[in-house]
């Protein structure tokens, strides 16, 4: 059943950005350069990507700097639009200036102007309609303590906290914007200057209309200097494949055996040539293993590092190699979250090199590979004796 999608983007982009001097000195914040665009230029074709022609950009302070720079939008294939209030305007003052200007849709993407994140928009969407909610944002799980947590989120999404301050106890997850609003939730702001989120969360939470769509991956930000390292590193042209091992690389093992020592690791015609060829090709090539013999005590890790030397050392006698190696040594009923079809391992890897999984493949054999791959947000490719990874690796470089 195809959903409905939300067809406006309005971007909050009008505050000092004080954290960012002294390049706001004389800049808007978003605007602060990667690869040579401006920040909120990879949220406008963000926002193209996701099927959204219609751009309402909420300024403030420097408005004329992005202004030119973004015009009308056509350049982009979208239609901008800016609603310009006093710099020192909160954002429930701006919201309030572009409804006023008849300039907000009956129900729109908000979005701040400092956070990127590749969300999955449809599932966004989707839970948004099952919700009926009149604000379903997404949240940033954050298990890995990278900012401080403002939520508590029930098991079905509802938003059971919202605390701006982030004091309540046992809070998880942070509100990262890509907030899908009902233009009604406006009638809950009656103030003349304060913080939408301030006022009008705290009373749909009381009301039970307000819930969130959660994300593992990490998300980027030009807020502060102390993210910029790791923003420029994810908006850096590179390019990774996943690849599943046992039926994938090298010869599986009969059900319910493992690769216990390195001579019982033995290659798949042309995988070796395959691999040189996405080195190549500029690939950065990453292992995904389940490896439940270690808590079954079949191998340990030490083991399984001689067999994975053998591997590499193999790899490097026709000019190649893999990069990075996860693996899941737990067993199946053991609750972990990187055991494939889970998705941990992904997300270890995305926070460890600042990827884009969304602009990743991941190729396996065995059906949780896609479905974890697919959960990660990865393209995934199913390999097959009659569609091996020679071929798979062949479209995909012919792809791009």
């Amino acid at each position: 059943m195809e959903i409905r999608k939300v067809n406006q983007a309005v971007i909050l982009a009008g505050g000092y950005g004080t954290r960012m001097k002294p390049f706001t000195d004389t800049n808007p914040k978003p605007m602060y350069p990667f690869q040579e665009k401006p920040f909120l230029e990879y949220l406008v074709e963000q926002v193209k990507s996701f099927g959204i022609e219609d751009i309402t950009m909420l300024l403030g302070y420097l408005p004329e700097k992005i202004m030119d720079y973004f015009g009308d939008g056509s350049k982009w294939g979208v239609n901008i639009q800016y609603s310009i209030t006093p710099v020192e305007y909160e954002t429930g003052a701006r919201l309030r200036g572009a409804l006023d200007e008849g300039k907000l849709a009956e129900e729109f993407l908000m979005m701040y102007c400092d956070n990127y994140c590749p969300i999955d928009f449809n599932k966004l969407c989707r839970e948004y309609r099952r919700n009926d909610a009149v604000i379903q944002l997404t949240a940033y799980a954050n298990k890995d303590g990278y900012t401080k947590n403002n939520l508590l989120i029930e098991e079905d999404g509802k938003i059971q906290v919202y605390d701006k301050k982030r004091v309540t106890p046992n809070l998880q997850g942070v509100d990262i914007g890509y907030a899908i609003v009902k233009r009604e939730a406006m009638d809950l702001f009656t103030e003349d200057n304060e913080n939408f989120e301030k006022i009008v969360y705290p009373k749909l939470v009381e009301e039970g209309k307000m819930y969130a769509t959660v994300t593992e991956h990490r998300y980027y930000s030009v807020g502060s200097w102390e993210r910029i390292e790791l923003t420029e590193e994810f908006f850096k042209p590179r390019k990774f494949i996943f690849l599943d091992r046992d039926g994938t690389m090298n010869i599986r093992p009969p059900k319910a055996c493992y690769i216990e020592k390195p001579e019982d690791f033995v290659w798949l015609p042309e995988v070796r040539e395959t691999i040189k060829k996405l080195k190549d090709n500029g690939y950065e090539i990453i292992l995904i293993s389940n490896q439940p013999g270690i808590a079954r005590g079949r191998l340990t890790e030490e083991t399984l590092k001689a067999i994975h030397d053998k591997m590499q050392a193999e790899l490097q006698e026709v000019g190649a190699s893999i990069d990075h190696i996860y693996y899941c040594p737990h067993d199946w009923d053991e609750g972990c979250d990187c055991r494939k079809p889970k998705p941990g391992m992904f997300y270890q890897a995305q926070k460890d090199l600042s990827i884009d999984l969304t602009k990743c493949w991941m190729l396996g054999d065995d059906e949780r590979d896609m479905h974890a791959g697919g959960d990660a947000g990865c393209k995934c490719m199913y390999i097959t004796e009659q569609h091996p990874l020679s071929e798979a690796v062949e479209k995909i470089i012919e792809l791009e």
